[in-house]
Parts: C-alpha cells; structure tokens; sequence
C-alpha cells in the first residue's frame, strides 16, 4: 500500500515476478477489497500463488514513527508480522523508511550483538562490481560503536550475497587521512584499524565520495544522516544527467542522427546505470529479513527488490549473517555474544 505509486506499482510488480519465478508464492498485505481489485484489473485475482491478507490500517508516508508502532493492523505491521511468526521468510515495502526501520525493530529485534540494524543499499561502480554503502539512513546519530558493527555487518552480508570472501571495507570521510572527520568517525577509525589487525575485517581506511563509484572498496561504511544525503544527491544526479542528456540528443535533427547511430551504446549505458537495477536496501542486523524499496519506484524497480529478497531467501543469507556476526563478534571481543547465561546456569545459544 505504501510508496508514491502504491497498488499500481506493486500488484504489477508482483504480477511480473511471478512470471519470472515459479517456487515463490506471495502474500499481498493491504485493503483487501483495493487489492483484490487490483488483481481483478490485471486478471489475477484468483492467481494460484498470491495469497490476500486484509489490513484495516495503512502507514502513510508521512506518519510519526510513534503513531506507526500504534498502528497494529496496518498493512505494513501485518507484513513484518508475517515474517515473525515464520509465515512468510522476508518483507518488501515501499512504504514510509523510519516507520518501517521502527516497526521490523520493534517486531524482529535485532540479532544479538547488534546494537542497531541499518539499511545497507548497493551503488554501481567504474568495475562494474557492486558497493554496498551503510547505512542509508536508519541511524541519523551514530556512535563510533555503531559504525563497528554496520562494517561487521556488511562484511557479512558481502561474503555470502556476493560468494567473496574478505570484501574491503572503507569508512566514508571528508578525507583520506587520519586526522580528518569529527571525533565519532576518528574512534570508528581506530575501532576497524583494531579489526584489521585482529584479521576480522579487510579496512582499507578512510574513503571519500568519490571512492563509492571508483570501486575503492566493496564496502563503505557512514552514519544514517550522511548515508542518506548522499543517496539522494545521487538520485537527483541521476535524473538530471537523464533529461539533460535527452534534451541534448533531442535538440536538433543532427543530434538525434547521432543518438540513432549511437542507440546500442546508449542503451547499454542505460541499463549499467539504471537505478531501478539497484533498488531494495536491505534492513540489516534485524533477526528477519525485510527491504526496503524506493518510494518513487516503478513496477520495473520494485521487481527489483522483490527479487533481492528473494535471493536472500533462497542464500540463506539471515542465518550466515548469524553465523558470520556470531565469529566476527567473538574474535572481536573474545567471547561469543550470542552465548548467555540462563536463569538457571546453563549456557543457551
């Protein structure tokens, strides 16, 4: 129900995947009598694999995180409800960022060990290779602790999605040099310097802007606020690089004989910057798995993170995260955090 679009991105979206994948079945959480019309609309309301949950609420895009906790029967409390109670195995919303960050935190938890989840999302780069950057913005205010372990996180979710061991890891800085960035990011600094010491984490150091795209690094680790920020610069970026480009190509006979004969490199140019390709953050640190699709995405887009959670899914990738974090946290500080003392003495994992 959420997002810019709604229903009319999101029934085509998980129309379309559908047609894709034939092991997935879908539970649409919303209104049921809008999104069984929908359904109706694009001749699938008694599609074999789709199964319509009713919620009597919605979470609306500009809805204070405190009224959306409140909000037990909206779709997106339903949703994540779902996933806890091991009736579906992830969550893709489009719907309103904080609120779905507070409400999976709220229903989930976090893994143990973890202090705060945060959205880890991926950005092209110059070989083609993907940059994860977190957090896009969970956590607007973090503590050097905090970037400790979105960069353990990361790390993990980097080895098992992409099957590479080690991925570089960079904290994102006004600068390369040590003495640079205020006093959280100089302690996060000395913090993954220790990491890379102990052979937990490969930190490259401090990494700028620049560097997300370059490729410098698999992993690049910031602070909610600053996360976010740069993602929507990015954005605008892109769509203002976009409709100059088709303004250019469109503004005399000669330039569009050009792009005519240039059309193939022009789509393949398209298609590696396409940030639909992109789309679907992944909550991280929670103890489900639940991702988050951009507001403004298209049925093209939302396709996208449905099937990054999909994938997920089928890599079983939230029980090596649980694996990976319970090593790293235990190499880290010497001792298993996921291990704790019962009331009555015994050890439970």
């Amino acid at each position: 129900m959420g997002g810019d679009h709604g229903l009319s991105v999101t029934i085509p979206a998980s129309l379309s995947f559908l047609k894709q994948v034939d092991d997935v079945h879908l539970v649409l959480v919303g209104h049921q009598d809008q999104v069984e019309a929908e359904l109706k609309k694009n001749g699938a309301l008694d599609h074999p694999r789709i199964t319509v949950k009713d919620a009597t609420d919605v979470v609306a895009m500009d809805t204070p995180l405190m009224k959306a906790l409140r909000k037990r029967r909206s779709s997106m409390h339903l949703a994540i409800l779902e996933v806890k109670d091991g009736n579906a195995d992830a969550c893709v919303s489009a719907g309103n960022t904080g609120a779905l960050m507070a409400v999976s935190h709220f229903l989930l938890d976090t893994i143990p060990g973890v202090e705060r989840p945060a959205i880890c999302g991926i950005m092209p780069n110059e070989k083609d290779m993907p940059t994860y950057v977190l957090d896009l913005g969970a956590n607007v205010d973090c503590e050097e602790e905090h970037l400790r372990q979105f960069a353990l996180m990361g790390a993990a979710l980097y080895t098992n999605v992409e099957n590479r061991p080690s991925p570089t890891v960079g904290l994102l800085n006004v600068g390369t040099e040590d003495i640079k960035g205020n006093e959280v990011v100089k302690k996060a600094g000395r913090l993954l310097k220790e990491e890379l010491q102990n052979g937990t984490l490969n930190f490259v150091g401090n990494v700028e802007g620049n560097d997300i795209f370059q490729g410098t690094c698999d992993i690049v680790v910031c602070d909610g606020f600053t996360g976010n920020v740069m993602l929507k610069a990015v954005e605008g970026l892109g769509h203002f690089f976009r409709n100059v480009l088709v303004s250019q190509l469109k503004s005399s006979a000669l330039n569009m004989l050009g792009a005519l004969l240039s059309r193939k490199a022009l789509n393949a140019v398209r298609q590696r910057l396409n940030p639909s390709r992109y789309n679907g953050a992944c909550m991280l640190g929670l103890r489900g798995l639940v991702f988050k699709s951009h507001g403004g995405a298209d049925a093209y887009a939302y396709g996208f993170a449905i099937r990054r959670a999909y994938d997920a899914v089928k890599g079983d990738v939230l029980r090596k995260i649980y694996s990976a974090m319970a090593d790293l946290m235990k190499d880290s500080k010497g001792a298993d955090p996921l291990m704790k003392e019962t009331e009555n003495g015994k050890q439970d994992k």
